[in-house]
């Protein structure tokens, strides 16, 4: 039996912390970083939160998902029905409790912060989705009997194609997803390493989609084996979540010199193709002694922190600002802090100098100071004169983010796009110039969160779902 706490004995409890693998082993290997609570924990972290009438953690949730309900369920060790209610809410609710930045969005707005930390949710999320997963005879949630004979195509196996896929077939609609790449999930598979995302969680939570009668058919190229206007023929409704997966160029001298990437095809190839973790693998990947990211977000942590699991003796960071205007989350620069990551502020790459033989040798950078606030808000670096550095390397990874692949766009003309290659939406309905056709998450807003694909899945689903039924 469980103690019902007055509101004075929730305030005296501290947030919970979340047990980790000691840095020193776990930054030469893949295993999850974070480990999980406890249910005595996580129970105790539920008691914190006081139950606002006003229930501003739910405003800052891309997706609306029932915070104070399911948390409250957890507190008086309702599993079974806190379970129910998160994955009422969200179709992948073990991966947002681990790679959602819940510390600017949901928790930022609980009331506990104030004075205090802010509710866990994020680790109270992650703790119940992963109960569930283990547990799915007792949550297993049953399919509409009702089908509504309308069939619906989604471009793209990330987070807002898989969350709209969870909800388009929830309503009784025929839901075919199909992928480029020969495996499911998208960026939650290629572009997050395990040690923030096992792979396992995504095949489960994608097995469980499947379970509610969603297809997926992976090596499916729109674009390229398949056209939008052939989809268009033989579908109701077509949903493009294809993602953003063009990177941007540093546009400098030496970027096609040997031993320099992009995120993209770093994380791809170590976390989809599993380059550098194994030594029979068809497509190796250069594991570098002295390593240089160029930028500051979390792709730029995924990418140094698997450059030091790779072996990397120095591991560095390379940003033109202070720690204190990175937009990486807090928690993953702890985590790289821990790890042996080196964090090289104020400097900015010039050129990259090659040897004899065309390999990365030296990253010639420009030491910065913050002069006046820009319009992103941040003190605008500025150049210090003949401040220079060479700093010796042999992997650079360029990590400065991502834009719209092209492919699927290109062969689409009448479909509208915004100076950036992005498809243009109503920003109410997710629904592009082409009637029929919607669109979200990264194809639409460029390189973003996963939360907020997940939130575009939702919200364009049940545009797609109404557009159905007036057709």
């Amino acid at each position: 039996m469980i103690k019902k706490l007055s509101t004075k004995e929730r305030m005296a409890l501290q947030r919970t912390k979340m047990p980790e693998l000691d840095p020193q082993i776990r930054s030469r290997n893949f295993e999850e970083v974070n480990q999980g609570l406890n249910e005595e924990s996580a129970i105790q972290e539920a008691q914190r939160c006081l139950r606002c009438k006003n229930r501003a953690c739910v405003g800052g949730c891309p997706v609306q998902m029932s915070i104070p309900e399911f948390i409250g369920e957890l507190a008086e060790g309702n599993l079974v029905q806190a379970a129910k209610i998160l994955r009422h809410d969200s179709a992948l609710p073990a991966v947002c409790g681990r790679v959602c930045p819940q510390e600017v969005q949901c928790e930022s707005k609980c009331i506990r912060g104030v004075k205090s930390l802010p509710v866990a949710i994020g680790y109270l999320e992650r703790f119940v989705a992963d109960w569930a997963l283990k547990n799915r005879e007792k949550v297993r949630e049953e399919i509409s009997p009702t089908k509504t004979g309308k069939k619906v195509v989604i471009v793209g196996c990330g987070p807002a194609g898989l969350t709209a896929a969870g909800e388009l077939s929830r309503r009784g609609h025929e839901v075919t997803i199909f992928e480029a790449l020969h495996d499911t999930g998208g960026v939650l598979r290629y572009g997050i390493p395990e040690f923030r995302l096992p792979k396992e969680i995504i095949d489960i939570e994608v097995a469980g989609l499947v379970e509610v009668g969603v297809k997926i058919e992976c090596n499916v190229v729109v674009g390229k084996t398949l056209t939008l206007d052939q989809l268009r023929e033989e579908f109701d409704a077509i949903f493009i979540a294809n993602g953003a997966g063009l990177p941007q160029m540093l546009n400098i001298p030496g970027e096609n010199l040997k031993g320099v990437l992009s995120a993209n095809e770093f994380l791809t190839r170590v976390n989809l193709m599993g380059a550098g973790r194994n030594e029979n693998v068809a497509t190796p990947i250069i594991k570098g002694h002295h390593v240089a990211v160029i930028g500051a977000g979390n792709t730029a942590m995924d990418c140094v922190r698997t450059a030091r699991r790779l072996g990397a003796e120095r591991a560095m960071i390379i940003y033109r600002r202070t720690e204190a205007e990175m937009p990486a989350r807090k928690e993953e620069i702890h985590h790289a802090k821990d790890e042996g990551i080196e964090f090289v502020f104020l400097t900015s790459p010039l050129k990259i100098i090659g040897n004899n033989e065309n390999w990365a040798q030296f990253l010639r950078c420009q030491k910065m100071e913050l002069g006046e606030v820009d319009s992103s808000g941040r003190r605008r670096p500025q150049a210090i004169p003949k401040a220079i550095e060479d700093i010796p390397v042999d992997v650079v990874i360029n990590a400065l983010g991502t834009r719209a692949n092209p492919l699927l766009t290109s062969t689409a003309p009448e479909l509208k796009l915004n100076k950036f290659g992005n498809v243009e939406i109503n920003p109410e309905t997710g629904e592009t110039s082409l009637p029929g056709v919607f669109a979200g998450g990264d194809i639409v807003r460029g390189g973003a969160t996963v939360i907020l694909a997940m939130g575009d899945g939702k919200k364009t689903a049940e545009s797609i779902h109404n557009y159905l039924r007036q057709k």
